[in-house]
């Protein structure tokens, strides 16, 4: 083997450490959305409980229950955008390895879907922001709800 096609080999494999670098980041964001999933699906049963005892604030329980599905769906729909972003750098990593086996005909796929993959990490975080803003929104109108009743 040449000192070339070594640092070919080298060069290669440094640029497929930037996607594994991505999809280890991806990783740890899923490991955090899917523990939101399960702690607002677990807020979601507790107050199908409640409801179906037919509480004085069956209202606030329906506002509660129909406020905590739009944010089980925005958690959703995040998991769904990173687990997709990991499919790209995936792609990433195996497109550049493809491309250098091919002798560098794949032109602009790795990139694109590097690029497709940095825009689910964008879909994911805005839709994980929109939950978290909505879980403190949530909270606050819950606390509020709390108080009045004990000062009522």
């Amino acid at each position: 083997m040449s000192l070339t096609s070594q640092l070919d080999h080298h060069t290669i494999l440094g640029a497929m450490l930037a996607p594994a670098l991505l999809m280890a980041a991806t990783g740890s964001l899923l490991v955090s959305a899917n523990a939101r999933l399960a702690r607002v699906v677990d807020r979601l049963r507790a107050l199908i409980v409640a409801w179906e005892q037919d509480a004085p604030d069956r209202e606030e329980r329906d506002t509660q229950i129909s406020r905590h599905r739009h944010r089980a769906a925005l958690v959703l729909r995040a998991c769904w955008m990173l687990y997709a972003a990991l499919g790209f750098f995936v792609g990433t990593s195996l497109g550049l390895a493809a491309d250098a086996l091919l002798g560098f005909r794949l032109d602009a796929v790795p990139t694109i879907l590097a690029v497709a993959g940095m825009l689910c990490l964008l879909a994911a975080s805005l839709a994980m922001g929109r939950e978290v803003s909505l879980s403190v929104k949530s909270f606050d109108q819950e606390l509020d709800q709390e108080l009045a009743r004990r000062r009522g």
